[in-house]
């Protein structure tokens, strides 16, 4: 019983990484790279979904022509960091948070239609409640 839910815990993960690289692929497509009927892919994803594992499906767009930054933010210790990344979700222009150990709580990807844009952003998360310092780093090029 153990080598089966493990031989499926192995095909999900192999699932997902075939819907990482290509979230577009059809069900039959990926049942014929896994040796799958087709209903069990589908089923699988059903599953997938179902448990959370699956949040949303998305698109990857070529977005080389926007400006991006990193932002590395330092909470205020008698502020949750949670309750600051709500309020950072919230500004024009985050792209993406990460909340993370180390010298800074948080991580920002900020993302606009030029220096000045993400500039501005960065300058919003300043004002955010609990923000006591950012350090910023803009991103020269992005390689996938």
């Amino acid at each position: 019983m153990k080598k089966r839910r493990e031989d499926s815990n192995r095909t999900d993960e192999l699932l997902l990484g075939l819907l990482r690289a290509n979230s577009r692929a059809s069900n039959t497509e990926l049942a014929r790279k896994l040796s799958l009927s087709e209903s069990a892919v589908r089923r699988r994803i059903s599953n997938l979904t179902a448990s959370g594992k699956i949040q949303k499906f998305t698109i990857d767009v070529d977005d080389r022509e926007l400006s991006s930054a990193i932002t590395w933010v330092s909470v205020r210790p008698s502020v949750p960091t949670k309750q600051v990344s709500e309020r950072i979700r919230a500004v024009k222009g985050v792209e993406a948070i990460y909340e993370t150990a180390g010298q800074f709580d948080i991580a920002v990807i900020v993302k606009g239609s030029d220096i000045v844009e993400v500039n501005a952003t960065v300058e919003n998360i300043r004002r955010v409640e609990g923000v006591i310092n950012t350090n910023t780093a803009m991103v020269l090029r992005t390689i996938r």
